[in-house]
């Protein structure tokens, strides 16, 4: 990531504050991806895979000590039949911290998506995480818990999202209210985690939405040695649609180092709406070197059938 450092005279006149900064960094990826299923659509099976995206953060500090960001995102990423589309730029996040304690408030991450307490992910596999922990939370229609999980991104949004976020020791709590007037819905959710001597984080995070209902999870993630962990268990008022065979969404993943350079994840994920069904990856990292990553990756999910890809990302 690169800091701008600007010490104009413009940028700090204004009484009390002490510095001010602009940081520019991102992610990029490209290779090649398959989808079984994209035959069933019209679509070519294999495609190329490309994504690059940008994140410029505005950072003040007052005397005090109170910190400011402001942040928007840009991204350019693959389209229908391998065209390419570009957006932004998103629209903007603000956050203010002082402390331990932390609000964000506009284009920002609510408490599941952000990961304050819950790893919602876990490890993903393959290049572009072509199936996570939390997989069969995505695989409702139109119930869709997780369609109600909002992150940052780059496109504009119809709901503002303000979340706070308090630290103390090792014990964290956040709360999060998202109001979408387009389609007059609200959305609270709350977070708890507490991280033992040995590393290990034990949380749980419950959401409410005004369409979908109520809905949980709680999690157990950490390391031991060269393995590092992620299993999550949660329920939602959409699993028990009419007609559904609901039951417990469960979910875990697993990153397990080769060496200090290649890494190994496997990730499992089932339950949900459809507790026949079963979502399950195994994937690889290699450090190139310089940021630089060899990824790729195998796994049948529930929606798509099979799915592999294979490329490299890397960060500035």
């Amino acid at each position: 990531m690169k800091k701008i450092l600007f010490a104009s005279t413009a940028l700090v006149a204004t009484a009390g504050v002490a510095a001010a900064e602009l940081t520019i960094g991102g992610t990029a990826r490209f290779g090649l991806a398959y989808n079984e299923d994209q035959a069933n659509t019209g679509a070519e099976e294999t495609r190329i895979e490309q994504r690059m995206r940008v994140n410029i953060t505005g950072i003040a500090e007052t005397d005090a000590g109170v910190k400011l960001e402001a942040r928007f995102r840009l991204e350019s990423n693959e389209d229908a039949n391998s065209g390419i589309a570009g957006r932004g730029p998103g629209a903007a996040g603000f956050a203010v911290s002082y402390g331990g304690l932390r609000v964000d408030v506009g284009n920002v991450s609510d408490v599941f998506d952000s990961g304050d307490q819950v790893d919602l992910y876990g490890y993903g596999v393959g290049l572009t995480a072509l199936v996570e922990q939390n997989s069969v939370w995505y695989d409702i229609d139109g119930a869709s818990v997780a369609n109600s999980i909002g992150g940052f991104g780059a496109g504009s949004a119809t709901a503002t999202t303000i979340k706070a976020r308090y630290t103390v020791g090792d014990f964290s709590a956040s709360l999060s209210y998202t109001d979408d007037n387009t389609i007059d819905v609200q959305e609270t959710q709350i977070g708890l985690g507490y991280t033992l001597a040995n590393g290990m984080t034990i949380a749980a995070a419950y959401g409410d939405d005004d369409t979908r209902g109520d809905y949980y999870i709680v999690n157990v993630a950490g390391s031991a040695g060269a393995l590092g962990y992620s299993v999550i268990l949660g329920d939602a008022e959409a699993f028990d649609v009419a007609g559904a065979d609901g039951d417990f969404a469960y979910g875990a993943s697993i990153n397990y180092e080769l060496s200090s350079a290649t890494a190994i994840q496997a990730v499992v994920s089932g339950g949900g709406l459809d507790s026949s069904e079963t979502a399950y990856g195994l994937g690889f990292t290699h450090g190139l070197g310089g940021g630089v990553t060899l990824a790729g990756g195998i796994a049948q999910d529930t929606a798509d059938g099979m799915l592999a890809d294979l490329g490299v990302k890397f960060s500035f």
